[in-house]
């Protein structure tokens, strides 16, 4: 399951890849991003930067409302689900990412392992996003079964878009764009490292779960 990420090309680079528009004056590229984060997203042909995850309300045992929880994943077998319907139906979006990380190890001393295209530097993944009152605009990275080199770390892994699929996962109906969401089968590259999985975290983080809503 993905919580972590990261893009090590300048934006600009990402702009001519995509043939988007350059993102605004004042958006930073994040070295990693994580779950209730901002990210770098392709919408509507703009490269634009959003947070995260979807934020889920959540109440206190008293009834008290909480800071919302951010989720990132989403399945790609419950897209049809309410949390998700309408902005699969029409505000799909693209991922650009160089490598993503699974957790690792014994509990408690888990470590990143980075997983990448060798072929692609930058590849795209499948997403979603929605405008959002506490966080704004906010997206979502969908998931699928683990296939090949991927599944020795994880039973899910994202839906990674073949350049030939971009388009098609932005434009096409909800029927076609479900049709994308496969199990990549090309050559994916392992990097187990010593980092340990847990960093440092931002107040909107540390305040909330994360995960993949059903």
């Amino acid at each position: 399951m993905c919580n972590l990420y990261r893009l090590s090309v300048p934006l600009a680079e990402i702009s001519a890849l995509f043939d988007a528009a350059s993102a605004p004056t004042g958006v930073n590229l994040p070295a990693e991003t994580y779950p209730g984060s901002p990210g770098i997203v392709i919408a509507a042909g703009q490269v634009r930067s959003m947070v995260w995850g979807f934020p889920l309300a959540l109440t206190g045992k008293q009834g008290q409302p909480l800071k919302p929880k951010p989720v990132n994943n989403a399945r790609s077998d419950k897209l049809d689900s309410a949390f998700w319907r309408a902005s699969f139906a029409s505000r799909r979006c693209l991922i650009p990412l160089t490598a993503w990380a699974e957790a690792e190890g014994p509990q408690g001393a888990k470590t990143r392992t980075w997983l990448s295209l060798p072929d692609q530097p930058v590849f795209a993944c499948a997403g979603i996003w929605q405008p959002t009152a506490p966080w704004g605009d906010s997206y979502a990275m969908i998931m699928t079964d683990a296939a090949g080199a991927a599944a020795t770390c994880h039973t899910r892994m994202p839906v990674i878009l073949a350049r030939q699929d971009w388009q098609a996962w932005l434009d096409t109906s909800p029927e076609q764009a479900k049709a994308l969401c496969v199990p990549y089968r090309g050559a994916i590259a392992i990097a187990r490292t010593a980092t340990p999985w847990a960093a440092p975290r931002s107040p909107r983080q540390a305040s909330a779960r994360t995960g993949t809503r059903a």
